[in-house]
């Protein structure tokens, strides 16, 4: 399995935990990026996570990774997977009006996203995810994570 699709897999772990770490109000990705064994992805958050959260969120991934969990996909309408998801499928920006038909990654009681990204099949597949940085950016209210594949 390559590496990219290990480092993209995991930005749906680090962004789960980050949700049972801060809550809802941290559902909206902003940004994310992989390019190698290196992912960043960033959340809307109305205030400076402390350093217990911070902490928490590396706690929650490395359980998830040690958990060695199912990953589903499917493959349904837009209406199909808003109907089950709502909007949380989506990120910031939702996807334009034409597309109506899409790959769902579903991490049950974890993740939820339209994704057409390849993915790995268990969470365990990943490796290890170190959180490498974190910058809280106040002015935008947007938290932003960093972390390798090990």
């Amino acid at each position: 399995m390559n590496t990219e699709t290990k480092t993209h897999t995991a930005l749906h772990i680090v962004k789960g935990a980050i949700l049972k770490t801060l809550g809802p109000e941290a559902k909206w990705s902003t940004s994310a990026a992989v390019n190698g064994s290196h992912g960043r992805i960033a959340v809307e958050y109305p205030r400076k996570p402390t350093p217990e959260q911070l902490a928490q969120i590396q706690t929650k991934t490395d359980e998830k990774i040690k958990e060695d969990a199912e990953i589903e996909t499917y493959t349904m309408t837009r209406k199909e997977a808003e109907e089950r998801w709502g909007d949380w499928i989506y990120d910031k920006f939702p996807l334009p009006d034409h597309i109506q038909t899409l790959t769902i990654f579903h991490l049950p009681d974890w993740n939820v996203n339209a994704c057409n990204k390849k993915h790995t099949k268990t969470t365990g597949q990943i490796g290890k995810i170190r959180i490498t940085k974190t910058r809280y950016r106040n002015s935008k209210q947007i938290l932003e994570i960093s972390y390798d594949i090990e």
